[in-house]
């Protein structure tokens, strides 16, 4: 009897994508737990991390998550981001990333078992159909546990497994570590609390998300 076979997988995330699911669920994402968990249930190949960040800032709340994911077991990719004003003049930004995961998704399909995708963009569609016609199984990660659904019906239909992030948040949620800042209680202050793991909110000063 043959030993079972490690599955070879890797994980493709949109950023901005898993970002705004996180958040529309209630939870922060630890990249360092999601990373944890995909390695312990498989031979985790690569993990690519896509984001749109723009260029015309001198500082962009994104810049400590990528410096982080790029130090800490993650491929990064990003790409210029483009700013503009919408009809009800708010200012918003486009960048998706969709070609950049696509091209890397394609390349790397010949040494994988399985991909997973945070996305729940339906442009991604025939990206999936093209990867299952090489024999790898696909997976995709998103919700529809929001109205509306974060997720497009046929990108869901398409994936050989449809995975609802709320279902995995308990893997992959961030813990908070750090104390909320409220009126303090007689008696002895708590000793100070380790610092977070990766950082949190990266989007919360920045521009709207990509859509």
């Amino acid at each position: 009897m043959q030993p079972e076979r490690i599955e070879r997988v890797a994980v493709f995330i949109d950023g901005a994508n898993l970002y705004a699911a996180s958040r529309t669920l209630g939870f922060d994402v630890d990249y360092k737990n999601l990373l944890a968990y995909f390695r312990q249930r498989s031979y985790l190949v690569r993990a690519y991390y896509y984001t749109a960040l723009l260029e015309t800032e001198e500082y962009s709340p994104l810049r400590p998550l990528v410096d982080w994911l790029g130090y800490n077991g993650y491929s990064v990719v990003t790409k210029p981001a483009k700013e503009f004003t919408d009809a009800t003049g708010r200012r918003r930004v486009k960048g998706s990333v969709d070609i950049e995961m696509a091209v890397d998704v394609l390349d790397l399909t010949p040494h994988l078992d399985h991909v997973v995708i945070f996305s729940g963009d339906g442009d991604l569609r025939r990206l999936v159909e093209a990867v299952q016609r090489r024999g790898v199984r696909v997976t995709v990660i998103s919700t529809i546990r929001t109205q509306p659904a974060m997720i497009a019906d046929d990108l869901r239909r398409q994936a050989d497994t449809f995975l609802d992030l709320s279902e995995l948040a308990e893997h992959i949620t961030r813990r908070q570590v750090e104390p909320r800042q409220r009126t303090a209680a007689p008696g002895p202050r708590p000793a100070p609390a380790a610092a977070r793991a990766t950082p949190a909110d990266p989007f919360r000063e920045g521009p709207d998300l990509p859509e």
